[in-house]
């Protein structure tokens, strides 16, 4: 049977997001974990722990969303037509150009 857990899921998705939060607009300030541990009545090593497991969440990279195919779909075309845009944009400077040689004689 597993164990009870002694804090609500809320409680420590709420704690986590305040020291991440804390520390993404003052990552100098130090003693963090143990202020909002102490404010919401957690101890701060289970807090620490709950931070940390959510930062490794963060880094490793997740399972592929079924839309990922699709953004990356949507990336290449928009990587397709800016190329097509500048070439257009290049070829407009040619022939202008050639048009202001042709007027001129």
């Amino acid at each position: 049977m597993p164990a009870q857990r002694r804090y609500p899921p809320d409680v420590m998705e709420r704690a986590v997001r305040m020291v991440l939060d804390i520390r993404a607009q003052d990552p100098n300030r130090a003693g963090v974990v143990g202020i909002v541990g102490d404010l919401m009545k957690i101890h701060p090593e289970v807090l620490r722990h709950w931070v940390k497991k959510a930062e490794a969440s963060r880094r490793e990279p997740s399972v592929e969303a079924p839309g990922d195919d699709r953004l990356r779909e949507l990336e290449r075309e928009v990587r397709d037509l800016r190329h097509a845009n500048a070439v257009l944009k290049a070829a407009t400077l040619m022939f202008a150009s050639e048009l202001q040689v042709a007027q001129s004689r």
